[in-house]
C-alpha cells in the first residue's frame, strides 16, 4: 500500500474513542489551504498512533503522512485515511523533547570555529 502526504491547517481534533474490544482512535481534521477551493479532510488516528495529536493543536500548520484504508461491511464500502505521521508546518517535529535535544545539538556547533574561515589558521580537515 502506498503512503501518502498532505499539508493543511488544523481545523478540529476530536476526543478519543475507546471501544469495548480495547482498540482506540482519534480523529481530526485538516483543511487544505493550498487549493482555490479548500477541502475539509477527515483522517483517523488509530491504536498508538492517537498520541500524534497530543501536541497539536486547532489552527496548526500540519504535514500529515497517511495511508488509504478500505472496508465492507453489511454490503457498504468505507474509505478511511489512517495518519501515521504528523508534522508540524515546518517539518519539524512536534515532540517538545526532540526539540530540546536539536536545540543543545545546534548550540555545540554554534561554538566550533567554521572551517572555511579564511582567519582560522587551523586546515579544515
Amino acid at each position: 500500500m502506498s503512503a501518502f502526504e498532505i499539508k493543511g491547517k488544523i481545523h478540529s481534533i476530536l476526543d478519543l474513542q475507546s471501544f469495548p474490544s480495547g482498540f482506540s482512535k482519534r480523529e481530526f481534521v485538516l483543511e487544505t489551504i493550498d487549493e482555490k477551493y479548500p477541502q475539509e479532510i477527515k483522517f483517523e488516528c488509530i491504536k498508538d498512533k492517537t498520541s500524534l495529536l497530543d501536541n497539536i493543536a486547532k489552527g496548526d500548520e500540519v504535514q500529515v503522512h497517511f495511508n488509504l484504508r478500505g472496508s465492507e461491511y453489511k454490503g457498504r464500502h468505507y474509505v478511511n485515511l489512517h495518519a501515521w505521521k504528523i508534522l508540524k508546518g515546518d517539518g519539524g517535529d512536534p515532540n517538545p523533547e526532540t526539540n530540546r535535544a536539536l536545540s543543545s545539538l545546534e548550540a555545540a556547533f554554534d561554538n566550533e570555529p567554521d572551517p572555511m574561515d579564511a582567519s582560522n589558521d587551523e586546515p579544515p580537515f
